[in-house]
This record gives structure tokens, C-alpha cells and sequence, in this order.
């Protein structure tokens, strides 16, 4: 169960916000996690709560105000091989929703199985 987490300044459009998320899941998917498995957040900050550097590391064009941050939290056992296809394919969903790859960063967050509860306390992995 990928947990994503979207972080972006304000303001921005529910339409921009689902291109981002819509991409994410898409990816996701396309990556072998099942199509119902979908849990989403956004954080929309202010710029004083969301700051960045608008070149680090090596950019080819300045970071806008409509950078994203993008944090997938899942188990871990996912190969780099995975982790670049899955990347691969989101920055071509992201470029065809209008976004430029420059303005988003992704980070994955990896945990073991047993730390997932689902719903009612139960560990069902454990």
C-alpha cells in the first residue's frame, strides 16, 4: 500500500492537483500495485511553510512556484530497476499533463511490512 504524499504552495487547482496525483497512481499501477489500492494526500503550504531551492542540484531550468514535492511511502523490496521505470513513466504522465520533470522532485520512503495496519489494529502481515 503506497502511501502518497503531495506537497505543493498555494495556491493550486484541484485540476492540478489530480494531474499530479492521477500521474502518480498511473505510475504506481504500472508498476504492479493493484488499481484500488489508492491512498492520496496534499499538503498545500504557504511559500513561508514550503521552501526550496530553486536550482539544487543541477537543474537545466529554474524551480517555479508550481514545484512539487512528491513522497511515496511503501514496503520495501522495490528494485532501482523498478524505482527508475516508475519514474520513468510518471514524468512522461506529468510532461503530457502539462508539468515540467524539472519542477518535481519525488522521494521514496521504504518500510517493512509489519508496519502497516490497515484498519481495526490488525497486522495482517505480521
Amino acid at each position: 500500500m503506497p502511501l502518497v504524499t503531495l506537497t505543493v504552495r498555494k495556491p493550486k487547482t484541484s485540476d492540478f492537483k489530480s494531474a499530479v496525483l492521477d500521474a502518480v497512481h498511473a505510475a504506481l499501477v504500472a508498476s504492479g500495485v493493484p488499481g484500488i489500492d489508492k491512498f492520496q494526500r496534499v499538503f498545500e503550504l504557504d511559500a513561508d511553510d514550503f521552501r526550496f531551492d530553486p536550482h539544487y542540484p543541477d537543474l537545466s531550468a529554474a524551480r517555479t512556484d508550481d514545484f512539487v514535492l512528491i513522497e511515496i511511502l511503501w514496503s520495501v523490496g522495490r528494485s532501482v530497476k523498478v524505482k527508475k521505470k516508475l519514474l520513468e513513466d510518471l514524468m512522461q504522465k506529468l510532461t503530457l499533463a502539462g508539468l515540467d520533470p524539472e519542477n518535481v522532485m519525488v522521494c521514496f520512503k521504504e518500510t517493512t511490512w509489519e508496519n502497516w495496519s490497515f484498519g481495526g489494529g490488525r497486522l495482517i502481515h505480521t
